[in-house]
């Protein structure tokens, strides 16, 4: 019963941005959320000794039943793997790479429509890389791998892969898992 009231907070918060609460005038203490070294804008809350943060914000799937009152998250597990050639590599120095993105997906429960693979740079400007629909039922376990393509990893820093799953053809990407490419100084 605890889970659920945490997880329908969570939604509410996650939907409305936790600002129609105001956390002085109702006893709440507001708290920074910080998400792999990123602060989340609409951050949480302590209520009652309980923290309660917006799940959106965590890489995964939510859905919000609001005739049962039910949150369901989901977060299939991705693994990435980044290749040059047939060399499975991490970091890189600065400068053009040619290179592919092999990404394998189990437990997966959603159907989904669509997935993406898109790089984003230290300075947080994304470039899409490739995106594929998917046919038929798609569930459990599958594998997506890019086609080469050239990138341009101008300045050093932690540039982001990401895999995207897109759950209805009228929704919108949602990240799911990310690998960090770190481009050193050469």
């Amino acid at each position: 019963m605890k889970w659920t009231k945490v997880l329908v907070l969570a939604m509410a918060f996650s939907t409305l941005g936790g600002s129609v609460l105001s956390a002085e005038a109702s006893g709440q203490e507001p708290v920074k959320l910080i998400i792999n070294g990123q602060e989340v804008k609409e951050g949480g809350y302590v209520i009652d000794g309980t923290t309660y943060v917006p799940i959106r914000d965590f890489n995964g799937l939510v859905s919000y039943d609001s005739s049962t009152g039910k949150v369901q998250f989901e977060q299939p597990n991705v693994h990435i793997f980044l290749f040059k050639g047939d060399t499975v590599f991490g970091n890189v120095n600065k400068g053009k790479l040619k290179f592919n993105v092999f990404s394998q997906i189990d437990s997966l429960t959603t159907d989904i429509v669509a997935v993406k693979i898109a790089i984003t740079d230290p300075d947080g400007n994304v470039k899409d890389i490739q995106s594929q629909e998917i046919t038929g039922k798609q569930k459990d376990n599958f594998w997506f791998r890019t086609n080469d393509f050239t990138y341009d990893f101008n300045k050093a820093g932690k540039y982001r892969v990401g895999f995207y799953i897109k759950e209805t053809p009228t929704s919108s990407f949602k990240l799911i898992s990310e690998k960090v490419i770190t481009a050193l100084d050469s």
